[in-house]
């Protein structure tokens, strides 16, 4: 789950990352109201779930009253990448002497949280890993220990070599972060940029965290933070109803059980000259309604001009699903041709449940896969 920046930085500000103040307005008075209150100058920024805001005129530096009301009213309501701004962050405006990278996220290859940092601050690091990937360092942290002393100490000194003082500032907020970004079960923190003032004081000055979906269970609190006018729409019904679901830009509409042979599923549409609409696991249900739910969510796609059903009957009964699928397509009016795929546990009684139905059955992955393509047109 992705949050907004002004939401990240609360959780820093919980685990003791100095960030500077602020708070959001949804209209240009409550900006000025709080820009009056923290003195200016300020800075008005966009809050939307995507990069590259300031490329596209949502981050603007004020140095008065007169500037902050009209940049509030011109961001507010902006469409950035497909976003709405509906809110702005208000946080005192600092002066930057110099920049810095910091994040952590999941390595999938050493199995442990990655510390990525670089002096290259305040661009996206995407860029810096493609045009100059030596300027990123790298640590994995070992979770029996943490971030330790020396070893955040040690990555401090490669960001700022002779400078002991903004080491030592590095060193501790990486730390900081590090437990922000464990315990609140994120997949993603970072700060871009960490600033350092000509005083040499280090600030924390803007914020991303993803937070794993996964462990929403242990923190109650962050569904309050999810931001549902942000989400895709059939994303959103997919989680209430429990599927796994993600909208992709093709015309064939993917519904699996298992996210292994999802993938794969997907992967052989695109290999046969297709194009997948959607990334769609029921799971190892065959309870008509949610096979009900998924139709409907992959109908709502206009986009879609054939469904193609891929199931592998383990511990489920291809019989089972079989019935499934007939009960959820007879209560429902779908104009578009359904190729299905059944193997496994009764996958013969699977198939003869659907023999004499405007279904079209397949026998291998490959056939369904070519079957439904050509159906799409």
């Amino acid at each position: 789950m992705n949050i907004h920046e002004y939401q990240a930085k609360e959780i820093f500000t919980s685990f003791g990352l100095p960030v500077p103040g602020g708070n959001v307005a949804t209209t240009a008075d409550e900006a000025v109201t709080l820009a009056e209150k923290y003195g200016m100058p300020v800075m008005v920024k966009c809050q939307v779930l995507t990069g590259g805001r300031g490329k596209a005129g949502g981050i603007k530096f004020c140095e008065s009253i007169e500037d902050v009301r009209k940049n509030a009213e011109a961001i507010l309501g902006m469409d950035i990448k497909g976003h709405t701004v509906h809110k702005v962050l208000i946080t005192p405006a600092v002066d930057i002497e110099s920049e810095y990278y910091v994040g952590m996220l999941i390595d999938r290859n050493t199995k442990r949280v990655l510390l990525m940092a670089s002096a290259e601050g305040g661009v996206e690091i995407e860029q810096v890993a493609k045009d100059t990937p030596e300027l990123i360092f790298k640590a994995p942290i070992d979770p029996r220990y943490g971030l330790l002393d020396h070893e955040a100490m040690d990555m401090g000194m490669r960001l700022c070599p002779g400078d002991v003082k903004k080491a030592r500032q590095l060193a501790a907020s990486m730390q900081k972060l590090y437990q922000a970004f464990v315990h609140s079960d994120a997949s993603l923190a970072e700060i871009n940029p960490f600033i350092f003032t000509p005083e040499g004081k280090g600030l924390a000055i803007d914020a991303k965290v993803n937070l794993d979906d996964n462990a929403m269970f242990r923190h109650p609190g962050y569904e309050a933070l999810r931001d549902l006018d942000a989400e895709d729409a059939s994303e959103r019904t997919a989680r209430e109803a429990e599927l796994s679901f993600v909208k992709l830009e093709g015309n064939v509409g993917c519904l699996v059980n298992g996210a292994g042979l999802a993938m794969a599923t997907m992967d052989l549409v695109k290999y046969y000259g297709g194009q997948p609409a959607n990334f769609l696991d029921i799971g190892g249900s065959s309870n008509p309604q949610k096979v009900v739910n998924a139709l409907e969510i992959i109908l709502s796609d206009k986009a879609v001009k054939v469904i193609l059903f891929n199931i592998f009957g383990g511990i489920t009964r291809c019989d089972d699903v079989a019935q499934g699928i007939l009960t959820a397509t007879e209560s429902m009016d779908i104009n578009v041709p359904i190729v299905v795929r059944l193997t496994g546990t009764n996958e013969a009684e699977g198939r003869a449940l659907l023999e004499g139905t405007k279904l079209h059955p397949a026998e291998t992955m490959d056939e369904a896969v070519e079957k439904a393509i050509e159906l799409a047109g």
